[in-house]
């Protein structure tokens, strides 16, 4: 059989050969990276024979697919582990997230960080003991003996349909589950346990409250030792704890998951808006507001009824159901069809910082970074077909000119058809090769995400690197042929015809509170000046200075820079310490010789300080910064 390779070669391949085999033939890096690979598009186990000719492709750790593997099988290992440590320890669902991995489990011991080190032991006895793993196909009949007892399992597979069902065995231990994993325990030889947590059965509140064993695992003990130094790095700059010090924002037990701004987090917010406005309004963008609730009717006609319901907060009006909005594009395209468009309009493009709500599982809520109430910096633009390119082009240019101001080095990402999607092949070959053609013709470098676009149409992710190194997928272009389909959207062509518009979803921060928790930490708390909820502090050394220093702070009013005034009874020594654990860019320091020279006494975040600097070219200086956004 022939077998097509991502590089374009065909190799001779013995029909029956494993993928792991076959990997191991291309060459022994190779076969010993490997975690899965896809036959023809499907990921598959190392183990799966090549039964036909077909496209293959192998994913190390270093790729999604790999990882997602890699980390479910360890967190099949811990959860193996625990079980033979613990007796009738009921297990539930343990998947690769976004960082790792983690195990939901029932016991009537309750677990501490104390039991990580005897669990962290048994599991490298697992790795040790090198245990294959295989995918079993069992009747429904026998998995529901095997799970008696294990309300949760049977309660999975009343929502499975078939007569047989899958699982995966390693030595004792077997659990339900689609794959993929690691052919073997002894591939999965670094890892630590992180966390402990609590987290309701289902997300809900009226469910059991199951304990939850977070983790992470990488191929090799260096790689490991990498992630806990970089992580310990991560501890010092958490946006949970700078937000607390520097008086940002907080959370209550009365709204899990809902962020409470304070005033220095509001400025912030605002200036990251205006920023984004003033840049869009140049390129044509008119601003709109859509309703928070709408009519579930609205819902079922956008898809989002029967791809999103679960994750929608849901409520009553006038004895008809309503949604809070988990999205404004359905909110939106009421705007575009409240009266008749003509070709000439187009491209229409609306932008929208759009307040949604959506109902996250408490285990995943994780300061701004994961929430259940945010707001999107969300653009629409309706184009015609033969504006695409174009449009998409401009805005790649948009994306560039916000990024640049806060250092993100990035890369771009193409996902496309996902296995739940709605609209023909045909509508999402169109979306995925429009895409295709603008990321070429712009020279644009990019990697492929198989099946990750949006259920609507394929998209361009933004994916930026901050100051330690990590990832954050942070901008979106998503390229909509459905919507427009399923409102009946039109425009009046040159023809006089009607015709239907594409849609052109962007969001470049994504959500405001997440990229502003990844500014918090990108930066360690000391936002560039423009960014700067206090920009300056004012010291004075004693009362009799205070009159100067208020001089100075009129003149910084009417520049209309944001600052704060420190004339307390202490040490000038503490009140310089206290400015810069708030992590002020430049503190000002009035005494004797600044008042008799009118002059100021400038310290900034590196500490440097510099004597007789006039208030008026130090105020000029600063306008100039924050005007630059440097």
């Amino acid at each position: 059989m022939k077998v097509s390779l991502p590089d374009g070669s065909k190799k001779e391949v013995r029909k029956g050969t494993t993928l792991g085999e076959f990997a191991y033939s291309i060459g022994p890096r190779l076969g010993k990276a490997a975690v899965v690979g896809s036959i023809d598009g499907e990921i598959r186990d190392l183990f799966e024979p090549i039964e036909k000719s077909a496209s293959v492709v192998f994913f190390t750790f270093d790729s999604p697919e790999g990882r997602e593997a890699f980390w479910h099988s360890t967190a099949h290992l811990m959860m193996h582990a625990i079980q033979r440590l613990h007796k009738n320890v009921k297990n539930t669902i343990g998947p690769a997230v976004e960082n790792g991995f983690y195990y939901d489990f029932d016991s009537k011991y309750t677990f501490s960080e104390s039991d990580f080190e005897a669990i962290e032991k048994e599991m490298q006895k697992i790795v040790k003991e090198d245990l294959e793993v295989e995918r079993v196909i069992i009747t429904r009949k026998k998995a529901e003996e095997f799970f008696k007892g294990n309300k949760y399992k049977l309660e999975i597979l009343k929502e499975i349909s078939g007569k047989t069902l899958q699982f995966y065995r390693q030595g004792e231990f077997m659990d339900l589950c689609r794959g993929g994993h690691v052919p073997r325990t002894g591939m999965l030889k670094a890892f630590k346990l992180t966390k402990i947590a609590g987290a309701y059965w289902r997300g809900d509140s009226k469910n059991t409250m199951l304990q939850r064993l977070y983790g992470i695992s990488f191929p090799e003990t260096k790689e490991l030792k990498e992630y806990i130094k970089l992580q310990e790095k991560a501890e010092k700059r958490d946006h949970r704890k700078l937000g607390k010090r520097l008086d940002l924002f907080s959370f209550h037990e009365e709204g899990p998951g809902f962020p409470f701004f304070h005033p220095k987090g509001m400025v912030i917010y605002r200036e990251l808006e205006k920023f984004l406005l003033d840049e869009k309004r140049k390129r044509g963008y008119h601003e709109v507001r859509t309703p928070q609730i709408l009519d579930n009717k609205l819902w079922h006609q956008s898809g989002h009824w029967e791809h999103y319901k679960e994750n929608m907060y849901l409520t009553e009006v006038d004895e008809n159901e309503y949604a809070v909005k988990p999205m404004n594009c359905p909110g939106n395209t009421k705007i575009y069809s409240s009266r008749p468009r003509s070709y000439r309009e187009l491209p229409l493009r609306l932008s929208e910082f759009g307040h949604v709500h959506r109902h996250e599982l408490s285990g995943v809520l994780h300061g701004l970074m994961r929430v259940r109430a945010f707001t999107q910096d969300d653009n629409h633009t309706y184009v015609t077909p033969e504006q695409i390119e174009s449009e998409i082009t401009g805005i790649l240019e948009l994306v560039e000119t916000i990024y640049k101001p806060f250092g993100f080095e990035y890369t771009i990402r193409l996902s496309t058809k996902p296995e739940k999607s709605l609209g023909s092949d045909e509508l999402w070959e169109r979306a995925e090769k429009a895409l295709t053609n603008v990321l070429e013709k712009n020279k644009v470098s990019y990697s492929l995400n198989p099946g990750e676009g949006a259920f609507y149409g394929p998209k361009i992710d933004f994916v930026i690197r901050d100051s330690l190194g990590r990832e954050w997928q942070t901008g979106t272009v998503q390229l909509d042929f459905q919507m427009p389909e399923r409102f009946e959207l039109e425009y009046i062509g040159e023809d006089n015809s009607p015709h239907r518009p594409v849609m052109i979803h962007l969001a470049i921060l994504g959500s405001m509170e997440r990229f502003m928790a990844v500014l918090t930490e990108h930066f360690g708390g000391a936002f560039p000046v423009w960014l700067s909820p206090v920009q300056a502090k004012i010291i004075t050394v004693a009362d009799r200075h205070n009159k100067y220093a208020d001089m100075v702070s009129g003149m910084m009013l009417e520049s209309g820079i944001r600052f704060e005034m420190d004339s307390r009874a202490e040490r000038v020594e503490a009140k310089v310490r206290d400015a810069t654990l708030e992590k002020v860019p430049y503190i000002i320091t009035i005494g004797d010789k600044e008042v008799e020279g009118g002059t100021l006494a400038i310290r900034t975040r590196d500490g440097k300080v510099k004597f007789g600097v006039k208030a008026a070219s130090f105020i000029k200086k600063l306008e100039k910064e924050i005007k630059d956004r440097s």
